[in-house]
C-alpha cells in the first residue's frame, strides 16, 4: 500500500518539472488531495435536497385502469397484482411537482398490464422485447393468443416509462443549480484578471496562492474554493443518481462527461490548477440552465417558449463550447502553459480530460445542428437531440403507433359490424312486414 501511494503522488506526474511537494507545502494555504473528501459528503447532501426539492418519500404509483378493470378491481386481492404492492398514500409533493402543476404538465395516460405471472417473470428477468421464439413458448405458458401477449409486454413496458412530471422534477432541479452556479461563478470571476487575459491563469503557477484564509489574502479567492468543492460534489451526485434518472438517448455519453468531469476538477486542484478551471466550470454552466429550462416548458406543452429558449442555448452552446471553449480554455492549457513550465506528465493528462470533453461537445453540437436544420428547413422542432431524446422514445413511438393501429382496425371492424347490424335490421322489418301483407292478403277472399 505504501508503494502504491508513493507512486501515486509522485511529484513528477503532478508538478512540473523544478516543482517539488515541500515548495508547496511551503505555500500558505495550498491546495491538498484531503480536501477533495468534502466533495462526498456534499454529494450526499445534494441528493437529500434533490429528493426535497422534488418530493418528499416515494411517490405514490397507481396504475391506470381500463373500464373492465375497474368493475373487476373489487374482486381482486392484493396477491393478483403484478407488483404484489397495495397502494401507497399520496405524498407531499415541495417544489417541483407544485410547479408543474401550475405550469400545466399532464401525463399520459397508460393502461397497466392485466395480471400475468409467467410474463412478469420473463419481463423482469430475461427481456423487455422477447424474440419471436420466445412469444410462441409464453403463449404456451401463459395460456394467451400471440397478440395478447405481444399487447401485454406493450403494456408493460409503458407503466415502466418515466411519466412528464418526472422528467420536470429532474430538468427542474438541474435548472436551479446551473443557474445559480453560473450565476455565483459569473459575479466571482468577473474582477478577477484571468477571467480577461488567460495568461494570468500561470502567472506564478504553481505556487500560486488558492485557499486563502488570512486577512491580507484577497477574499474573493474563499469562493473559488466553494466553487470547486460544490461543482464536484454536484457532479458526484449527477454520477450517483444516474440509475434512477431518466435514461436518454446520450446515456454513455453522459457517463462518460461525468467522469471525465470529476477527474479533471480534482486533478485540477491537487495541481494548483484551480483558476483554469474555474473558466472551464463557467463555460459548461453558461448553457446548461438554457436547455433544462426549455426542457421544463417542453414538458408543459408550452411550445413556442420551448422553441425560443432552445434556439436561444443552441446559439450559446455553439459559440461556448465550438469557439470559446478551444480557442481560449484548450489554447491557454495547450500553448499558453508552455511559456511558464515545460511539458509533464499532469501536462498531458489534464489536456487529454479537455479534449475528451471537446469531442463530447462536438458529438453533441451535431445533434444540435440536425435539431436547426428541420427547424429552418422543415419548419418544425419537435424535440432537443441533445439529451433529452429518450432512448425508448421510438420504442414508445412504435408502441402508440401499434395502438392506434388497433384502434383503427377497431373502428374499421365496428363500422362493418353495425353496417351488418343495419342490414339485418332492415332485413328483419323487410321480412315482417311482407309476412304482415301476405297475412292480410289471405284474410280478404275469406272475409268476402
Amino acid at each position: 500500500m505504501e508503494l502504491l501511494n508513493e507512486w501515486l503522488w509522485r511529484q513528477e506526474y503532478w508538478l512540473p518539472p523544478g516543482i517539488t511537494w515541500r515548495d508547496m507545502a511551503q505555500m500558505e494555504d495550498s491546495p491538498l488531495p484531503r480536501d477533495l473528501f468534502i466533495s462526498l459528503p456534499l454529494a450526499l447532501g445534494f441528493i437529500a435536497l434533490r429528493c426535497a426539492f422534488e418530493r418528499s418519500g416515494r411517490p405514490a404509483k397507481f396504475p391506470q385502469e381500463s373500464s373492465d378493470d375497474s368493475s373487476k378491481r373489487s374482486q381482486k386481492t392484493p396477491q393478483q397484482h403484478p407488483n404484489n404492492c397495495r397502494p401507497h398514500l399520496p405524498q407531499l409533493r415541495i417544489v417541483a411537482v407544485p410547479l408543474s402543476r401550475l405550469l400545466g404538465v399532464k401525463d399520459k395516460v397508460r393502461l397497466s398490464a392485466s395480471p400475468a405471472p409467467s410474463l412478469e417473470a420473463f419481463y423482469t428477468k430475461h427481456s423487455r422485447h422477447p424474440a419471436q421464439s420466445e412469444v410462441s413458448s409464453l403463449v404456451k405458458q401463459s395460456g394467451l393468443t400471440q397478440k395478447q401477449v405481444e399487447v401485454w409486454f406493450r403494456h408493460r413496458r409503458n407503466q415502466d416509462r418515466p411519466s412528464n412530471t418526472k422528467k420536470f422534477c429532474e430538468a427542474s432541479w438541474r435548472f436551479v443549480f446551473y443557474l445559480i452556479s453560473f450565476t455565483a461563478g459569473l459575479a466571482s470571476l468577473i474582477n478577477t484578471p484571468w477571467f480577461w487575459d488567460q495568461r494570468e491563469c500561470w502567472k506564478g503557477y504553481p505556487l500560486q496562492v488558492c485557499l486563502p484564509s488570512h486577512s491580507h489574502i484577497h477574499p474573493i479567492e474563499k469562493v473559488h474554493y466553494l466553487y470547486y468543492m460544490i461543482e464536484l460534489g454536484f457532479y458526484w451526485s449527477l454520477l450517483l443518481c444516474v440509475s434512477v434518472d431518466v435514461k436518454r438517448k446520450d446515456f454513455k455519453e453522459q457517463i462518460i462527461h461525468h467522469i471525465a468531469t470529476i477527474f479533471l476538477l480534482g486533478f485540477s486542484y491537487c495541481s494548483n490548477y484551480i483558476r483554469i478551471g474555474t473558466l472551464v466550470m463557467l463555460v459548461h454552466d453558461s448553457s446548461d440552465f438554457l436547455l433544462e429550462s426549455a426542457k421544463m416548458f417542453n414538458y408543459a406543452g408550452w411550445k413556442k417558449t420551448c422553441d425560443s429558449l432552445f434556439v436561444v442555448f443552441a446559439v450559446m452552446f455553439l459559440v461556448t463550447r465550438l469557439v470559446v471553449f478551444p480557442s481560449k480554455i484548450i489554447y491557454t492549457t495547450l500553448i499558453l502553459s508552455m511559456e511558464v513550465f515545460e511539458p509533464f506528465v499532469g501536462y498531458y493528462f489534464f489536456n487529454a480530460l479537455l479534449l475528451v470533453l471537446q469531442a463530447l461537445h462536438i458529438f453533441w453540437a451535431w445533434l444540435i445542428m440536425r435539431m436547426i436544420y428541420k427547424f429552418l428547413f422543415l419548419g418544425k422542432l419537435d424535440k432537443d437531440e441533445r439529451s433529452d431524446d429518450e432512448s425508448e422514445a421510438e420504442e414508445e413511438a412504435e408502441d402508440e403507433g401499434e395502438e392506434e393501429e388497433d384502434r383503427t382496425s377497431w373502428k374499421k371492424r365496428k363500422v362493418v359490424l353495425d353496417s351488418k347490424l343495419a342490414m339485418m335490421t332492415s332485413s328483419c322489418v323487410l321480412n315482417n312486414l311482407a309476412s304482415q301483407r301476405a297475412n292480410v292478403c289471405s284474410r280478404m277472399p275469406k272475409s268476402r
